[in-house]
């Protein structure tokens, strides 16, 4: 699967506009892949499972971007981070979207740092 959004957040988008439902995201949270996570957001994850609270800039042409870095202190493994996922909780919930890092090699113990402006998402804007 090319990463990208949901299904979960595409209908909820689109409920939100055709079906007079309310949606938003309280807090958005970031976890690191060592793959492309797939179509549900679990596929290779990372050693290092805690999710980090991201937050972001107000959206523009299209694309949102993230506006402080986003940083795994004490790392547990040693891999190489190649994607993120971003879901609406800490622990559970619903995998919104996914993208790529830069490749980013870590050891156990390191911190590792996405960041500002580096993690963002992307809509196709008519033009």
């Amino acid at each position: 699967m090319a990463h990208g959004l949901s299904a979960y957040l595409c209908n909820a988008w689109l409920n939100s506009v055709g079906n007079n439902t309310s949606f938003a995201v309280a807090v958005a949270y970031v976890k690191l892949h060592t793959q492309d996570p797939g179509p549900l957001g679990t596929a290779f994850p990372a050693t290092e499972t805690t999710r980090k609270a991201i937050s972001f800039g107000a959206a523009s042409a299209g694309v949102i971007a993230s506006d402080a870095d986003i940083s795994w202190t004490n790392i547990a493994g040693s891999q190489d981070a190649t994607h993120f996922t971003v879901w609406d909780n800490l622990t559970a919930g619903n995998f919104l979207f996914s993208g790529s890092v830069v490749a980013g090699a870590y050891t156990a113990g390191d911190t590792y740092t996405i960041t500002a402006g580096n993690l963002s998402a992307s809509l196709t804007v008519a033009s």
